[in-house]
């Protein structure tokens, strides 16, 4: 796998080694040790799937202490733009975030680490979304920041008009409100 840097250090792009032949292709979507290699040393738990329309947009989400979760994230069907948010109050890159395209097509995969927000939209007809957790989800620690902050900067890639959120979703609070 090619490990690729962001603009936020510990936020990673995998690109996995494709190979493939007029039969179609292979690639391994995941190894353990070569993850804790070349990314981090973290041990997934659990793995999650979620199907969306487009314009869908689920996020941003963390989970607080005692239970945060780092994610490594991918897509299966269609295309998102992924996005991870730093919410670590005494880190040099609190409240940047990176935004990485994932699709079924380029098969990528983003590492996003314990202390970020995360969050993605569907940019495509319908995606299914792939995620690994190294925590187990634990509903009291479930929180989350406005996706349309306007002290995160974020572009979604879609008109704000085709946007659709959960109802848990419009109530997040902005980051200076946390």
């Amino acid at each position: 796998m090619n490990v690729i840097e962001t603009n936020i250090p510990d936020v990673k792009i995998i690109e996995p080694k494709i190979f493939g032949d007029n039969r179609g292709y292979f690639f391994e979507a995941f190894s353990q040790r070569e993850f804790n290699e070349k990314v981090a040393d973290v041990v997934f738990v659990q793995d999650n799937e979620s199907k969306s329309k487009y314009g869908v947009l689920r996020g941003l989400h963390f989970q607080k202490s005692p239970f945060p979760q780092s994610k490594l994230v991918s897509v299966v069907l269609g295309k998102v733009l992924d996005v991870a948010v730093d919410i670590r109050k005494d880190s040099p890159t609190f409240g940047q975030h990176a935004a990485v395209e994932l699709s079924a097509e380029n098969k990528r995969k983003l590492f996003i680490p314990r202390g970020f927000a995360h969050g993605f939209v569907v940019l495509s007809e319908e995606a299914i979304f792939q995620y690994k957790c190294d925590n187990y989800y634990a509903p009291e620690c479930e929180a989350g920041i406005a996706w349309d902050d306007p002290q995160l900067g974020i572009d979604w890639k879609i008109p704000i008009s085709d946007v659709i959120l959960s109802e848990k979703d419009k109530k997040n609070p902005r980051l200076k409100d946390l």
